[in-house]
């Protein structure tokens, strides 16, 4: 009787789990439903990011980016090289009408530019320069006639042993001559000077004394090769520029003392200031070669400019009052004389 009713429990409490539990279901596979869609969001590029944009987030609020006012400009890398070029055209004109005193009208012209290509980085320095002018003036009742011409080319190279000092081991080179005719006017038959009649080089090594921050260049060189071109025939056969008779160079060993400084003297005035010095040790050692520039620029603006200049040029070589007898031989090759120039205009200037 007793393990009749255990059976009978036992049945009732597994017929309990049964209803409670299906196990079937617990084995069943997933499903989805037919409704499911993927959205995916629209990849666009900003061509302006927001500075509150976050970079690791794909997401930032449009309605905030604004372009830029201003285009900024590409990084470019420190350069060692500072290089200018500058172009200038001075006139001045005279006119008279019916003028009770007197006078002609004339209108001269004076055309100059600059190229300079400076080097300058540790140890090492290199400074390049070239200078053109030339100048005419046109005045009523005679030809036209060259008021300035010069070509100049200027190079030197220094090294230091070390970044404190300033005086440089340097060698020098320095180039002038002209770019057409000169003549001593009225006589226009006859030149006196002609492009490298005379052209003078000068080449050498010395010391450069060039302070940092301050645009001033002292160099001084015991050994100073010079050499004089006159490659002109005629000028050449009367020994011009202190060549011999029929040469067309004349070749000197001396020493040389070189000085350019550049100051803004007072606001808006700059002076510049160029001298050399050249003495012969074979020849004619203590005459000393003098070339001189000074001048005074007055900046109006960025583009117009007033220019007060003077150059004095002492060269033993070139003689003046020659004495020539009617055979043509020369009787007195005459003496050395200071020679002046003084400028004043008043003009444009272009430099980039």
């Amino acid at each position: 009787m007793r393990l009749i009713c255990f059976i009978a429990v036992l049945l009732s409490a597994l017929s309990a789990v049964n209803a409670q539990v299906n196990l079937s279901r617990v084995f069943d596979t997933d499903t989805t439903s037919n409704d499911f869609q993927v959205v995916r969001i629209k990849e666009v590029k900003l061509k302006y990011v927001t500075r509150a944009a976050k970079r690791t987030d794909p997401r930032t609020i449009l309605n905030r980016v604004k372009p830029l006012s201003k285009k900024y400009k590409r990084f470019v890398p420190t350069s060692f090289w500072d290089k200018k070029n500058e172009f200038g055209l001075n006139i001045n004109e005279v006119a008279f009408v019916n003028w009770n005193a007197g006078g002609d009208n004339s209108v001269s012209a004076l055309a100059n530019a600059s190229f300079t290509r400076n080097y300058k980085f540790r140890y090492l320095n290199w400074n390049n320069e070239l200078r053109l002018r030339y100048g005419l003036n046109a005045q009523e009742g005679r030809q036209l006639r060259k008021t300035d011409d010069q070509i100049r080319i200027s190079s030197t190279i220094g090294f230091r042993k070390d970044t404190i000092t300033n005086w440089y081991f340097s060698v020098k080179a320095n180039f002038n001559t002209q770019f057409s005719n000169g003549f001593k006017y009225p006589n226009r038959t006859t030149p006196i000077s002609r492009f490298m009649s005379p052209g003078y080089l000068f080449l050498g090594v010395g010391t450069s004394y060039i302070p940092e921050g301050k645009k001033f260049n002292l160099y001084i060189s015991p050994i100073t090769q010079k050499a004089t071109f006159v490659t002109d025939e005629n000028l050449s056969n009367q020994g011009a520029f202190g060549v011999e008779e029929g040469e067309h160079v004349f070749m000197e060993l001396g020493f040389l003392i070189t000085n350019t400084w550049e100051k803004e003297i007072i606001k808006n005035v700059i002076m510049s200031h160029r001298v050399n010095l050249y003495t012969d040790y074979l020849i004619s050692f203590g005459n000393i070669d003098v070339d001189w520039e000074m001048n005074f620029n007055l900046k109006v603006n960025k583009h117009i400019n007033a220019n007060i200049g003077t150059h004095l040029i002492y060269d033993d070589d070139i003689k003046f009052d020659e004495v020539v007898a009617d055979d043509g031989t020369v009787t007195d090759p005459g003496i050395p004389r200071i020679q002046f120039k003084q400028l004043l205009g008043v003009g444009l200037t272009y430099a980039f």
